[in-house]
């Protein structure tokens, strides 16, 4: 389906609240290297960000995938990745298994607060010795009466000093490898529950990431999200939603970066006329501008793939791959242009610099990425 009236109307309100109530509060995020999360997700959730794709009864708008993809668009046009990727964290890495395999009960008590803007969700994933490998986690819930009692360590866990819960993967058989794992709710006020440390990363510094520790933490075990056992499963699905949440922003970040760039070579005086003139820069203004557009068109038919029900796991994983290194070449080529100017921490190239290389490492390297390709997962 093609984007539509309504579509573009929706567009224009995340760009001008992103110009707005986002960018100007940047650099004080940044200082600070923390976001109010409950703060601005709560103001998301009054103009209906939250909850584009999910029942109204929890909350949400019941709309098509392309909203989704025009929110993540206009998202990466912010003056750091970090406030797309707390969003992302929040509408397309941790609330979509719940969404689709939880129970009522479930859904109401922690799905419907989180669309409101009321909870703060993180998922808990990768740990200390098990990252893009998942099937090697080791944090075990053990079942007790009607409880699961749960011990282990998650690591890089985003959103997770303010989360309130967490869609947390963990072993609950003795099957090895990829078997005997369920993705269960987590509040994190649960006795046993511990950020034992806030990490210090090259990039994303707004967004608060932890190392979390799990010591015999117990929840009900009807906080089981779907089936035991089928967690391992229903997380690869979920890991689709967050590639091709990351592949979506990917692309409003550089076309902004390219515009920024070409407006300053075309005022920069070099060797007597402007920097912008020379071949080898409108040159490269145009290759990468095409990659990019390439890229934009191939999300399209990936979201519209989406929304018509089809496994678009390959195409998400193309364009994860493309997406990362598209990005890196972009933002160096950026910073590049920009000279020693480029190089200083007043500017914007070095920031967008560091957040962008993420992209190739997180929901899955672009090893990863090729290695899926190469044994044929999700091949039409």
């Amino acid at each position: 389906m093609p984007l539509t009236d309504e579509h573009h109307q929706f567009r224009e309100l995340i760009r001008q609240f992103v110009e707005r109530e986002i960018n100007p509060r940047v650099e004080e995020w940044e200082d600070k290297q923390w976001i109010p999360l409950h703060e601005v997700f709560a103001e998301m959730a009054g103009l209906g960000f939250l909850g584009l794709e999910y029942d109204a009864a929890y909350g949400g708008q019941g709309a098509d995938h392309l909203f989704t993809m025009v929110l993540a668009e206009e998202m990466g046009r912010a003056d750091h990745g970090s406030i797309g990727m707390a969003l992302g964290v929040q509408v397309a890495m941790a609330t979509p298994s719940l969404h689709r395999h939880g129970s009522e009960e479930l859904k109401q008590a922690y799905l419907a607060p989180a669309l409101r803007g009321e909870m703060v969700a993180a998922i808990a994933v990768t740990e200390p010795d098990a990252g893009s490998d998942v099937a090697a986690i080791r944090t075990r819930a053990i079942p007790d009466g009607d409880e699961w009692v749960i011990t282990g360590a998650k690591m890089f866990i985003t959103n997770s000093l303010q989360a309130d819960w967490l869609c947390l993967l963990a072993r609950t058989s003795e099957e090895g490898g990829y078997r005997g794992m369920s993705q269960i709710v987590v509040p994190t006020s649960t006795p046993g529950f511990s950020v034992s440390r806030k990490l210090d990363k090259l990039g994303m510094k707004a967004s608060d990431t932890g190392l979390l520790a799990l010591e015999e933490v117990r929840v009900p075990r009807a906080h089981t999200i779907g089936e035991e056992g089928r967690g391992f499963q229903q997380q690869m699905a979920q890991f689709v939603v967050e590639r091709m949440w990351g592949n979506y922003s990917a692309v409003a970040g550089m076309e902004r970066a390219l515009q920024r760039t070409r407006e300053y070579v075309g005022a920069r005086t070099v060797f007597g006329g402007p920097l912008g003139e020379k071949q080898h820069i409108r040159f490269r203004f145009a290759e990468l501008a095409a990659e990019v557009d390439l890229l934009r068109h191939y999300n399209l038919a990936t979201a519209e793939g989406y929304d018509r029900g089809e496994d678009v796991t390959r195409m998400a994983t193309i364009g994860k791959l493309k997406a990362g290194r598209l990005a890196r070449e972009v933002a160096d080529t950026c910073l590049q242009f920009h000279g020693g100017m480029g190089y200083m921490e007043e500017t914007w190239t070095s920031r967008y610099l560091r957040d962008v290389r993420l992209l190739s490492i997180g929901a899955g390297a672009d090893e990863v990425m090729l290695d899926l390709l190469s044994r044929g997962e999700g091949a039409g």
